[in-house]
């Protein structure tokens, strides 16, 4: 019982947040996916350095990425690895990432980890 009052409670606290609000806090799921195909060149491109093993152009290449806000599937620390996608006209790492689990499972973001997609390939 205690269960159900609290997912309700968490049900009707993300009815009042705006939509993208509530994006922001659902983790990633394999119905959000995005075929390989429809990434940015830039993205594309990432991820062939990154099943090539690269170089890598920045030094945080290929870092454990921690998933603090538990956005993909749980897995024990370590089993992730991040990448920088260069995003045109940044003087920065940008917002955009491929995230790597195991070969061939890669996440893309373009908004600094706050939404996650499923590269299908």
């Amino acid at each position: 019982m205690r269960a159900a009052l609290a997912l309700l409670a968490f049900a009707l606290a993300l009815a009042g947040l705006p939509a993208q609000a509530q994006r922001e806090n659902a983790p990633a799921t394999e119905d959000r996916q995005v075929a390989a195909w429809d990434l940015p060149r830039e993205a594309r491109d990432t991820l062939a350095l990154i099943k090539k093993g690269g170089p890598y152009p920045h030094a945080k290449d290929g870092t454990v990425f921690g998933n603090r806000e538990a956005r993909l599937p749980k897995k024990k620390r370590g089993y992730y690895r991040e990448y920088t996608v260069r995003t045109p006209g940044e003087r920065t790492r940008g917002a955009r990432r491929i995230v790597a689990g195991p070969p061939g499972e890669y996440w893309y973001t373009d908004d600094h980890y706050a939404t996650f997609r499923r590269i299908r390939e």
